[in-house]
C-alpha cells in the first residue's frame, strides 16, 4: 500500500460521514482518482468538492492537486512492490544484513516521494535565518534530534536539543519571533512534545514539524510540516526504518541550509572540521 493510502486507512474511523465517503472511493478506485479533476471525485463518491479539499488538507498536502501527484508517485512506485520485513526468530545473519539494507533503502525512497520542496524550501530559509533553533524530541526522535543539533552547532547555528519535557518547554518559553522550533515525532502524537511545539508557538517563534504522514497533532500545531513515510508497522523493528526516513530529512535539510549560504556556512565547517583534528585526544591513532 502506498503511504497516501496507508494514511488515509488509519483514520477512516476518525472521518466523519461525508469523509468517510470519500475516503472509501479513494482507497477502492485510487488508479481512478490521479485522472480525475476534484468535481467529478465529488461526484463519484457522493461528496462535496468543499469535502474533498478539506480532507486533502486534513492529510497536510496543499490541496487535491497535491494530493493527486503524491498518490500518483505512490501507487507508480508500486509496480516493483516490496514490503518491509520484520525480524525473524533464527535468521540467518546473511538474510538479516539483506532484510536491514532494503527496509532502509525503501524508507529513504518512500519518504523521497513525499517531500515537499516548497515545504523544504520555508524550512531551510527558517533555519538560516534563525537567531537560535530549539531541537524537541522523545526516544528514538530524540536521536534524531540530536544528530541535526551536532549538524547544526559545526555551522556555528546557536541551537540546542532537548528530550527531557520540562527542559522542551522551559526552552520554548524563552524563545521569540527570530527563532524556530522544530519537533520530531514519528506519530506527530507525542504529548510532551506537542505541547513543547505549542509554547514555541505561543511565543512567536517558526515552527517546524518532521512526522509521518497524515493527520496528526504536532503536524496541526506547526506553520510548516515536513514527512516521513508511514509505512512502516511491526513492534520487532525497533523504529529503525522510520529513524533512517527521519534522517534522510535532516540531511536534506543540512546540505540545503549549507548550500543556500555557501560562503558563510562552509568556512565554519571546515574551521570545526580543524579544531576537532587539532584537538581530539586520539590524533595520533
Amino acid at each position: 500500500m502506498s503511504n497516501i493510502l496507508h494514511a488515509i486507512r488509519q483514520q477512516l474511523d476518525a472521518l466523519h460521514q461525508q469523509e468517510r465517503k470519500l475516503a472509501d472511493y479513494i482507497l477502492q478506485f485510487p488508479g481512478n482518482v490521479v485522472t480525475m479533476g476534484i468535481t467529478d471525485l465529488a461526484e463519484q463518491s457522493g461528496a462535496s468538492a468543499a469535502t474533498v479539499t478539506r480532507f486533502c488538507k486534513s492529510l497536510h498536502l496543499r490541496g487535491f492537486p497535491d494530493f493527486k501527484t503524491k498518490l500518483a508517485a505512490d501507487l507508480a512506485q508500486q509496480t516493483t512492490p516490496m514490503s518491509y520485513q520484520d525480524i525473524i526468530a533464527g535468521n540467518p545473519l546473511s538474510d538479516i544484513v539483506t532484510a536491514i539494507e532494503a527496509n532502509h533503502l525503501r524508507s529513504i525512497a518512500d519518504t523521497t516521494r513525499l517531500l515537499d520542496f516548497a515545504a523544504l524550501e520555508q524550512a531551510i530559509r527558517a533555519l538560516n535565518q534563525a537567531r537560535q533553533i530549539d531541537l524537541y524530541g522523545m526516544a528514538t526522535s530524540g536521536i534524531v534530534a540530536l544528530d541535526f543539533y551536532q549538524k547544526l552547532i559545526r555551522i556555528g547555528k546557536r541551537a540546542t536539543a532537548f528530550s527531557d519535557p520540562h527542559m522542551q518547554v522551559t526552552s520554548a518559553a524563552n524563545l521569540a519571533t527570530d527563532d524556530v522550533a522544530f519537533a520530531f515525532s514519528y506519530s506527530g502524537e507525542t504529548p510532551e512534545t506537542i505541547d513543547a511545539l505549542q509554547c514555541a508557538k505561543e511565543r512567536g517563534a517558526i515552527t517546524i514539524s518532521l512526522t509521518k504522514i497524515g493527520s496528526n497533532r504536532l503536524a496541526a500545531v506547526a506553520d510548516i510540516n515536513l514527512f516521513a513515510s508511514s509505512l512502516e508497522e511491526g513492534m520487532r523493528r525497533g523504529d529503525m526504518a522510520s529513524r533512517i526516513a527521519q534522517l534522510h530529512v535532516i540531511d536534506v535539510l543540512f546540505a540545503g541550509m549549507v548550500s543556500e549560504q555557501f560562503d558563510e556556512h562552509i568556512p565554519k565547517l571546515e574551521q570545526s572540521y580543524r579544531m576537532v583534528r587539532k584537538y581530539r585526544k586520539d590524533k595520533g591513532r
